[in-house]
């Protein structure tokens, strides 16, 4: 899929074949649906820019290409070893680049490298990023995310926008709320620590420290440390639970910890990522319970651990690009 046609597609230019092979591809694959919203996020804020002075758009665009440069070549010289997977193409600083020819406006290059626009975008891309906001606030960005504010983000109010997942650490402020978009989800905190991620139509929230208000319209809940709360695009509602491990911290920690864990949930957490495709073909292969902490980032180790534990029990065949776990 070219970022030509996703532009076509979202400029509404593109033909019904166009269209139709386009939703196909966002559809076929976790990767390509958070790749097509991070483009989109970057061109939803291209359209919005406010250019309001002159640039020095020839020196910015020499910048913006050496940078495009150095990530390439950083690119081409990472280990293939398999670990947790780098992207293989579609870098989305080559995705602003042409969204700025596209658009015509220099402006989007100069502020996007001079950091200086009304509308400020970090994406992680292929490697896990923490930022700092201008309020001291810390967000590590998984990978494959975006977080995105205004340049103005702590004078009046602390709004951002999340797609993806992020963990946040918000430094306190009881006159200015923090506010996160994410999705179809809204998510106020005041100084908290808790982690937010949203994929696709469905948003989760756990929460670490404080206490932290999931809002989807209308309706809210409020939750305490060890409390999560999901939110669908079928629900009318967030749902509140209690947290019951803490695997989303594995990007942060590069730790799997489980702690009687049913495999399910950490084969569920695996193929996110790695961005692979783990079966468990037997209902009671999935209830397995685990208690032990991976701390290793190669999918292969983790596999032959799982192997050697269950072993009376289990075994993993590798089908084509499926990982399979299937009872002895």
């Amino acid at each position: 899929m070219s970022d030509d046609m996703l532009v076509k597609h979202m400029l509404g230019e593109a033909s019904p074949a166009e269209q139709q092979a386009v939703e196909d591809w966002v559809a076929a694959s976790g990767d390509n649906s958070r790749y097509y919203d991070q483009f989109r996020l970057i061109w939803e804020q291209s359209k919005n820019l406010d250019i309001a002075g002159p640039a020095d758009t020839d020196a910015a665009w020499d910048r913006f290409m050496n940078r495009v440069a150095r990530e390439e070549e950083a690119e081409a010289s990472a280990s293939a070893r398999r670990t947790i997977p780098l992207r293989p193409s579609y870098p989305l600083m080559r995705v602003a680049a042409m969204l700025v020819v596209l658009i015509g406006a220099g402006w989007l290059i100069y502020t996007a490298v001079n950091g200086d626009n009304d509308n400020m975008t970090v994406a992680s891309a292929d490697k896990v990023l923490k930022h700092t906001l201008p309020d001291g606030s810390i967000v590590t960005l998984n990978r494959n995310s975006t977080l995105a504010y205004h340049g103005d983000f702590n004078r009046h109010s602390r709004n951002v926008t999340l797609s993806g997942e992020a963990f946040f650490e918000v430094a306190p402020d009881k006159s200015k709320p923090f506010v996160i978009d994410a999705g179809n989800t809204s998510v106020t905190v005041v100084g908290t620590t808790f982690n937010v991620k949203s994929r696709k139509d469905i948003t989760e929230v756990v929460v670490e420290s404080g206490i932290v208000e999931v809002a989807k319209k209308q309706k809210a809940v409020r939750l305490m440390p060890g409390q999560k709360a999901t939110v669908s695009a079928a629900s009318d509602a967030p749902v509140a639970a209690e947290s019951t491990d803490v695997l989303y911290n594995y990007y942060r920690t590069n730790e799997f910890v489980c702690d009687n864990l049913p495999i399910f949930r950490l084969v569920s957490i695996l193929n996110e990522a790695y961005g692979v495709q783990i079966e468990i073909t037997d209902p009671k292969l999935a209830t397995l319970p685990i208690n032990t902490t991976f701390r290793t980032q190669n999918l292969d180790e983790i596999l032959d651990i799982l192997g050697k534990t269950f072993k009376d029990q289990m075994r993993i065949e590798h089908n084509g690009k499926k990982i399979v776990l299937k009872s002895r």
